[in-house]
């Protein structure tokens, strides 16, 4: 069987996540992500280039508990894909992209936290968004 593969993003989180929900009471994540770029040098050492801004949202459950685990200024691995769009505004065509993320956590590399593996009360990851927004925890992060 061949290997499933999908597309990925990483960055930090640049804006406090947004959580909103529609009409059916599905949940929406969004927030504004950061890349930092380097370019090598011949010398083997890097130059850092502009930070670039992105889009990225997640839907439904993953969508809350993403909300309750992610931060500003953390940094994540995302799986997922690229979803381009476009809509009129006052008679102009806007396009952009948005990355649509199907998992979202902290990026393993470049984060320090700790992993509840508890099986009794209080493990976290069942709290509604509400309430475990008002329980986030202070660095380093229990998940």
């Amino acid at each position: 069987m061949a290997i499933h593969t999908q597309q990925s993003l990483s960055g930090f989180i640049a804006t406090d996540p947004q959580l909103s929900f529609n009409a059916n009471g599905e949940a929406r994540l969004h927030v504004r992500i950061g890349q930092e770029h380097f370019e090598r040098n011949p010398d083997g050492s890097f130059t850092q280039q502009e930070t670039t801004f992105h889009d990225l949202v997640m839907y439904r459950r993953s969508a809350e508990r993403a909300f309750a685990q992610l931060a500003k200024g953390d940094n994540f691995v995302a799986e997922g894909y690229v979803h381009p769009y476009s809509y009129e505004r006052d008679g102009q065509t806007i396009t952009g992209e948005e990355f649509v993320a199907k998992r979202l956590g902290h990026d393993t590399a470049r984060s320090i936290y700790a992993v509840d593996r508890s099986r009794g009360q209080g493990a976290g990851i069942e709290q509604t968004a509400p309430d475990a927004a008002a329980a986030k925890p202070i660095r380093p992060i229990t998940l």
